[in-house]
């Protein structure tokens, strides 16, 4: 499994139409992506940045979002964000996620 974390600048007075972008423009679209597993953002306290981390399970798959995919959802984040949001890639290491199924 890998891991996309984007970090974002948000415009100030923005991080509830943030969340409202991600539920009803982002996530669905993740869906409908081979491979994705998973979305989590997070708002710091005041909302001026912003973490949303999306996990894949191929690097493949999480590559191929990112060619294709992720400037629509860039695009969809422009009236929120300021700035260009910095993205990395990770290895996920350990995660209770993709161990919640299961059962001993």
């Amino acid at each position: 499994m890998v891991a996309r974390g984007i970090s974002l600048h948000l415009k100030p007075g923005r991080a509830g139409e943030f969340t409202t972008i991600l539920d009803k423009d982002i996530v669905p679209v993740l869906r409908k992506q081979k491979g994705f597993q998973d979305m989590v953002a997070l708002v710091a306290p005041g909302g001026a940045d912003a973490l949303a981390i999306s996990v894949w399970d191929l690097k493949e798959n999480a590559e191929n979002y990112a060619r294709s995919t992720y400037a629509g959802v860039l695009k969809a984040l422009g009236p929120v964000v300021e700035g260009t949001p910095s993205v990395q890639t990770y290895d996920v290491a350990t995660s209770t996620f993709h161990k919640a199924g299961v059962t001993a």
